[in-house]
């Protein structure tokens, strides 16, 4: 995966500039900045102040779309679901997933 190209994309989204997104992050812009001139990768506690500048977890990061709406498409279902049928599904997750 292409971190930088990733931080790229989701600034573009959202229609951020560098300094929106270290404004964002509370990092300083030369720091942002760097990361793109530079074409280095960021430390990890960099990627956290990025990712939870986007609203999203480290292993959201780096998920793959298809993933993604994998894991939407269950949470999605299994909100739906009451006390004791989550029960059941973790019940049957844990089996499977010996």
């Amino acid at each position: 995966m292409d971190v930088l190209a990733k931080i790229k994309r989701l600034m573009r989204e959202r229609r951020w500039t560098e300094y929106k997104l270290a404004k964002e992050s509370n990092l300083s812009q030369s720091t942002i900045s760097n990361l793109f001139l530079r074409n280095t990768l960021p430390t990890i506690p960099t990627l956290e102040a990025i990712c939870n500048a986007f609203n999203m977890t480290l292993s959201e990061f780096f998920m793959d779309e298809q993933e993604k709406t994998e894991q939407t498409l269950i949470t999605t279902k299994l909100n739906r679901l009451n006390k004791d049928q989550k029960k059941l599904i973790i019940s049957v997750i844990d089996n499977i997933a010996k």
